[in-house]
């Protein structure tokens, strides 16, 4: 079956103008276009702008896209099967974060009694959902799909008493971080004091540590905004570069 412009823009729920873009910047050229100047799409076009689709429902850029799908090592059913486990991992943080919000719902109304672990938790499943929302894709390309699990899985085993030890550790090494940039050495013994604590706030969640883990952590604090804005928002400006470079020096040593 072949498709026009409108046709295809129609079946997969994009604009017209979405359609001429891609093929404007060389993402979806296409099958031909006829004799009255029509672009005509066939079946192989179709299956391509549902893997764009799918991978733009990932939050990945155009950019990135383009050169997933136009790589020789192009793999389209295990692209799919990884955009399932995606969704599916998605689905059961959903379910999970469902099934406590209707429970503490009904425990405002009366009807249940919500235990304190039961609002942990959930608690622990709004978290992880956070953060794969922001930096799920970066750090799976950093760590690879299984560590991340087995990161998140530690988390969610966390009593509610290590939960906040973590949280006090956290704020310890603000707190040291803060002092250790007014004296401005990062190699010297607080930012050291900083660099371990940080390693112990991560072995809360970190199924294992290394240092050249720790050190590509560090990295990502500095190249990537997100990052770097939580350390500098909730420390001062610079705080994100001092902690990575302390961080750096101790993985050294």
């Amino acid at each position: 079956m072949t498709y026009t412009v409108q046709k295809l823009a129609e079946l997969a729920g994009v604009s017209k103008r979405t359609l001429r873009y891609y093929n404007q910047i060389g993402l979806l050229h296409p099958a031909e276009i006829n004799a009255s100047g029509y672009r005509i799409y066939t079946e192989k076009e179709v299956d391509l702008l549902q893997q764009i689709l799918f991978f733009r429902e990932l939050d990945l850029d155009l950019d990135t896209i383009k050169s997933i799908i136009y790589s020789p090592d192009f793999d389209r059913k295990k692209a799919l099967e990884e955009h399932r486990d995606s969704l599916l991992d998605k689905q059961e943080h959903i379910r999970m974060l469902l099934g406590n919000v209707e429970k503490s719902i009904q425990a405002i109304e009366r009807k249940v009694e919500m235990t304190d672990s039961e609002k942990f938790i959930g608690f622990k499943e709004e978290k992880i959902a956070e953060n794969e929302t922001n930096y799920g894709e970066e750090i799976r390309e950093v760590y690879g799909k299984e560590a991340v699990e087995a990161s998140n899985a530690k988390f969610r085993g966390l009593t509610e008493e290590q939960y906040r030890k973590m949280e006090a550790v956290e704020q310890r090494l603000f707190e040291k971080l803060k002092s250790a940039m007014q004296a401005g050495d990062p190699t010297g013994p607080e930012a050291l004091q900083i660099a371990e604590l940080h390693r112990e706030w991560l072995e809360f969640t970190w199924p294992a540590y290394s240092k050249e883990a720790h050190a590509g952590l560090a990295d990502m604090y500095v190249q990537d905004e997100r990052f770097k804005a939580y350390y500098e928002n909730n420390i001062q400006e610079g705080a994100a570069q001092f902690l990575r470079d302390s961080i750096q020096h101790y993985t050294k040593l």
